[in-house]
């Protein structure tokens, strides 16, 4: 029997919270994007240079990196500035890597030729889930950019080969909660990220139980919750056509939630 869970704003236990997307409010990145999941508030951008990691010279193939960092005021208690630590903050390096890895799986770098894709993602504002939150912006900053640089010549072919997004799910007893915020995060048994492609290939899982071990039976309802998710997101960002074609107006705010009473019947 499954464990009745309430949560904020009375959300179902397969719903993500509220998406709203600014488009390119920086104007020299290639591209970038002001990614909000709930009170969760990531910006991030995406730009290219020339020359590659010393690994790479002379193979006539590109690199792609990033970098994740959260400001002072980021959450309630404000922490120090990344560049004033005497050391690197581990957890930021952490999930730099894993924003890294999860992008380059949605890019050709044979057809970037030796240059470097960027992609910066600072959190304004953190309430969970902010290294999946940055994993779905920096790939929509990505497309973005991709294409400008296309549009512009820089770049001669597409190089994106699909799409990534990332998404959080917590386990109380032997329910699942889908994206869960920082007061679920820091009550429930355990949580996991999935990072899938648009494909429904696995990029990477991360997880762990902190209360209570997670049975494969209920790890499984986690895992259906967690495609449905990402499935969700990507039809978002695809539902309308015109959705690059509004670039230029500055702002895209999701429709996801008109989708409330059929997402809260499924």
């Amino acid at each position: 029997m499954q464990k009745s869970v309430t949560r904020k704003h009375n959300r179902k236990p397969n719903a993500l919270r509220d998406i709203k997307i600014s488009i390119n409010p920086f104007g020299y990145a290639a591209g970038s994007v002001l990614f909000e999941l709930g009170n969760t508030k990531v910006l991030c951008s995406v730009s290219l240079q020339q020359g590659v990691p010393h690994f790479l010279k002379g193979t006539k193939a590109g690199w792609l990196t990033a970098g994740y960092a959260m400001l002072p005021t980021a959450t309630q208690t404000r922490t120090v500035r990344a560049s004033s630590l005497s050391k690197p903050n581990g957890r930021s390096i952490e999930i730099s890597r894993l924003i890294g890895r999860a992008l380059r799986c949605t890019v050709d770098l044979k057809k970037l030729g030796e240059r470097t894709i960027y992609i910066d993602c600072d959190v304004l504002q953190a309430d969970g889930g902010t290294r999946t939150t940055c994993i779905t912006g920096a790939y929509l900053a990505l497309k973005i950019a991709v294409k400008n640089l296309l549009e512009s010549g820089v770049l001669k072919e597409n190089i994106l080969v699909d799409g990534v997004a990332a998404v959080s799910v917590g386990f109380v007893g032997s329910t699942a909660l889908l994206d869960v915020d920082y007061q679920e995060d820091s009550t429930v048994d355990a949580d996991f990220n999935f990072v899938l492609t648009q494909s429904g290939n696995i990029v990477e899982l991360q997880g762990s139980a902190e209360n209570k071990s997670v049975n494969w039976q209920t790890f499984e309802q986690g895992r259906a919750l967690a495609q449905k998710g990402i499935t969700q997101l990507f039809a978002t960002f695809e539902k309308y056509k015109e959705y690059f074609e509004l670039l230029e107006k500055g702002t895209f705010v999701s429709p996801l939630f008109s989708l409330k009473n059929r997402q809260n019947s499924a």
